[in-house]
């Protein structure tokens, strides 16, 4: 006669539950009066139980470089300090709550109206400069007889070079380089 299952699982270390799973799998046997004995069942415990599996150790993947910039950059913009011997697992979730609260804080702006769209800016202005440019080149004929009965000149003289004049000064601005960001 041997002991309860209950018994036998607190002597194992296990669950009564588990002892009823193995009983019913196979890998112990009871005694005809449902009773276990220890020495047996520890024996077939062993032999028919598998070894639990050890968890593996994931492999890591290489993390592109660039990956590792945005998240220096991103740091280095919050003010967050950054350790130069590597980025640490919390640096880049610290990384990535930054990214999303300026996201967040340009699609605000976005939905108040205080954004403009780069593309439709960069158009408007441009549309502006061709404007000015063109009330430039006009101005000459406008002005020079005007201006020539004002000087006692003569009025296609002072057109002529009125216009070289223009022309000449709106190449100069033509040839600036803009120094913006894009």
């Amino acid at each position: 006669m041997g002991v309860s299952i209950r018994e036998y699982a607190r002597q194992r270390g296990v669950s009564d539950t588990a002892v009823r799973k193995a009983l019913k799998q196979g890998r112990i046997t009871a005694e005809p009066d449902g009773t276990i004995d220890v020495e047996r069942a520890d024996q077939e415990w062993s032999s028919n139980t598998a070894k639990p599996q050890t968890k593996r150790t994931a492999k890591t993947k290489p993390v592109p470089a660039a990956a590792v910039e945005a998240v220096e950059d991103t740091l280095k913009e919050s003010g967050t300090p950054f350790s130069s011997g590597g980025t640490t697992y919390m640096q880049a979730k610290t990384a990535n709550e930054v990214l999303k609260a300026q996201t967040n804080r340009v699609r605000l702006k976005q939905l108040k109206g205080e954004l403009i769209d780069r593309s439709e800016a960069i158009a408007h202005v441009f549309r502006l400069a061709r404007q000015e440019r063109d009330a430039w080149q006009t101005w000459p004929a406008r002005i020079s007889s005007q201006m020539a009965a004002e000087l006692e000149t003569d009025a296609h003289t002072l057109h002529v070079t009125l216009e070289r004049y223009v022309r000449e000064h709106l190449e100069e601005l033509g040839e600036l380089k803009t120094h913006f960001k894009h």
